[in-house]
């Protein structure tokens, strides 16, 4: 919103849930069809062989182990916002990225030392993944309807106090620069906002390990593709309606947004920035649980050494996967920003959305025999719509990520 859209970020949040709509479907089918744990790379493997199969693999490594450090980010901020509230105050040296953009989109050193809350998180999930997929089930079930239900809470006192005047003009005049503000900041926004939509992928990750993977698979996907599209549109309204759009550029912009509110919601500031820390938490986990699977998955078909595909006897967890990838994870959160960071997930993650699009019409031509439980409707045409939608996000991104 600060620095693409302005409150059109309310489209982007559309022009992205279509583009996963299409892609949701793809990977519903693929799925059902193919209920191994690997995700994109797994279908990447079967529908174009070893080489895309290898490439797409280490681009799903931008998408969940980045995705991770990404979201580690933002989960200090709002533990700085925490720490405030109680009257700490966490060093700027010891709590930001000694690393940040520069105005050519290269990076430049700050005067800080290392992010040590981001840090600290991503330790703290690895220690919980390493344990066992059951208890960081409950556990993640559980933060889970803490975050839904702030959200819902900023929703129902928020939006009836929106100020109309920051939602006016809806698409902000474009700079004179693709992708700042005007009809290409929706599109760039859709491209920054694209890794919001990586859960319903790490559905696709769990396959094996659902319990009946070609009937869960596509209720999984699409069900919650739906649900938090619906939440991401009225919570982004509802945050640039309450704070002007310029303002929201930090890394915890719901609390500032909530602070501009006033008085009558003022009492949300404390439960929105602990739903935010158990909300970001489960995003963390979740990231990380599924670089495990994709780099187990890699192991098994031998493009990586086997300790990423061996097992603990007493866990049943790729425990030296986790910890070796927590400790990866942990140190870019640690060190880079999170425009930097989140830039380079949103690109590997569309690139993999496109791939499991051309994925489904490969299929069709060479396994046109196989069990499709779940099939997407009006093919190929679905297929090229995800390709060209979710082409035209990965456009702007390009430049700075490539």
């Amino acid at each position: 919103a600060a620095d693409h859209a302005g409150p059109a970020i309310v489209l982007s949040f559309v022009v992205a849930g279509i583009g996963c709509a299409f892609a949701g479907l793809c990977y519903a089918e693929l799925a059902s069809m193919i209920p191994q744990s690997g995700s994109a790379y797994t279908y990447a493997y079967a529908a174009f062989g070893r080489f895309v199969g290898f490439i797409i693999g280490w681009d799903l490594t931008l998408e969940y182990g980045v995705a991770a450090s990404t979201v580690a980010v933002g989960w200090g901020g709002y533990f700085k916002a925490v720490m405030k509230d109680i009257g700490l105050t966490v060093p700027e040296a010891l709590s930001s990225a000694p690393l940040a953009r520069g105005e050519d989109g290269g990076l430049v050193w700050t005067e800080a030392i290392i992010n040590i809350p981001a840090l600290v998180i991503v330790a703290l999930i690895t220690a919980l993944l390493f344990v066992g997929i059951r208890t960081s089930a409950t556990f993640n079930g559980a933060m889970v309807l803490l975050k839904v239900a702030v959200v819902l809470l900023v929703i129902l006192f928020g939006l009836p106090l929106i100020d109309v005047g920051n939602l006016t003009p809806l698409v902000p005049e474009n700079t004179g620069k693709f992708g700042e503000f005007g009809w290409s900041g929706i599109l760039a926004g859709a491209g920054v906002i694209f890794f919001a939509y990586i859960g319903f992928d790490t559905v696709s990750v769990a396959a094996q390990e659902a319990r009946n993977p070609q009937r869960d698979m596509p209720i999984g996907i699409l069900g919650s593709l739906a649900i938090c599209t619906v939440l991401y549109i009225l919570m982004s309204l509802t945050m640039t309606g309450l704070a002007h759009y310029s303002t929201l550029g930090v890394e915890n912009p719901v609390t500032v947004a909530v602070n501009a509110g006033g008085d009558e919601i003022a009492w949300l500031r404390p439960l929105v920035n602990l739903g935010a820390l158990t909300g970001l938490s489960t995003v963390i986990l979740v990231s990380l649980y599924g670089q495990t699977r994709i780099f187990y998955a890699m192991s098994r078909d031998g493009f990586l050494p086997n300790i990423f595909a061996r097992i603990h006897p007493q866990f049943r967890t790729p425990s030296t996967s986790t910890l070796i990838i927590g400790a990866l994870v942990a140190l870019l959160a640690g060190l880079f920003p999170l425009d930097f960071l989140g830039d380079i997930v949103s690109a590997g993650t569309l690139l993999a959305f496109i791939l499991v699009c051309v994925g489904v019409i490969v299929l069709r031509s060479t396994k046109p025999n196989a069990s499709r439980p779940f099939v997407v409707p009006i093919s190929p045409v679905i297929p090229i719509l995800g390709v060209i939608v979710c082409g035209a996000m990965l456009y702007p991104l390009l430049e700075t990520t490539w």
